[in-house]
């Protein structure tokens, strides 16, 4: 998906500031860094990532399956250039009417050979698209904390590129190694060897974010082999909150405040 060249830069001050009430404490500002947040986590928001052709969509789509709530960026990107959208007014402003179909929508394979080609225009489709895709991110996570999920997966290509790997604990990059990721990107969309690298290419190398994972999914086998990693995985993502995790997740919260309106009570009726 195209999300996987633009989209998301750092999220503004707000949003900060409110990702930080669901996952973790106070710093002096309202704000608290990275490694703060992940020890006083809220509720646990996963990182999920990799590369194009890596299998991350499998591995997303198998925590759906197992009923584990999934923010999918690319469904936000396509969101975010649906025909009359502000993000689709101002990419069609920007790159003209050329990039559209017939129907008015965005050609999203021809934007991506534009974009895939062009560093410059893979900027300003970023800069362009950044607002709508991290606010519609934001909102997700909003939205499902309010129906009190404590475990939610963030299924975000650039989610290092992007600096959101501060607010996820654990990061899990779905990995394979470049020759295995080549061949399965030109069989996927039969494209030729030249396009195919210049997409891998315009991303962050697997390698290097399986540098920076918590946990690491090597997909360069079977299906049969990627369903026994995840079972592994999938263990390990929905282990028992830490007291801190519960306390400060909504559930934990509406606890909390039971707790206190009981003891406002009880203490009306010792002093009657």
């Amino acid at each position: 998906m195209l999300v996987g060249s633009f989209g998301i830069q750092k999220v503004s001050v707000t949003q900060q500031f409110c990702l930080s009430i669901f996952v973790g404490g106070e710093g002096n500002r309202g704000l608290v860094k990275g490694k703060d947040l992940k020890q006083g986590a809220k509720m646990r928001l996963v990182g999920l990532t990799g590369g194009i052709a890596s299998g991350k969509s499998t591995v997303s789509s198998m925590f759906k399956h197992s009923h584990i709530p999934v923010v999918d960026a690319d469904i936000i990107a396509r969101d975010a250039l649906k025909k009359n959208s502000g993000g689709y007014k101002k990419v069609v402003a920007a790159f003209g009417p050329d990039i559209l179909q017939d129907d008015g929508q965005v050609d999203r394979l021809k934007l991506g050979r534009i974009v895939f080609s062009d560093a410059s225009k893979r900027q300003l489709l970023n800069r362009l698209l950044a607002p709508y895709i991290s606010s519609g991110i934001f909102l997700e996570i909003l939205k499902l904390w309010l129906k009190g999920h404590k475990v939610i997966i963030l299924d975000i290509p650039l989610l290092f590129e992007a600096k959101m790997d501060k607010w996820t604990k654990p990061i899990v990059v779905v990995w394979v190694d470049p020759e295995t990721q080549l061949r399965r990107l030109m069989e996927r969309d039969n494209s030729t060897e030249e396009d195919a690298r210049n997409r891998i290419n315009a991303q962050m190398s697997l390698d290097l974010k399986k540098s920076q994972a918590d946990i690491v999914i090597d997909n360069t086998g079977s299906r049969q082999d990627l369903q026994e990693r995840f079972s592994e995985v999938l263990s390990q993502v929905k282990r028992p909150l830490t007291w801190t995790e519960f306390w400060l997740s909504r559930d934990g919260a509406l606890t909390a405040l039971l707790g206190v309106i009981i003891g406002v009570l009880a203490g009306k009726n010792f002093f009657w």
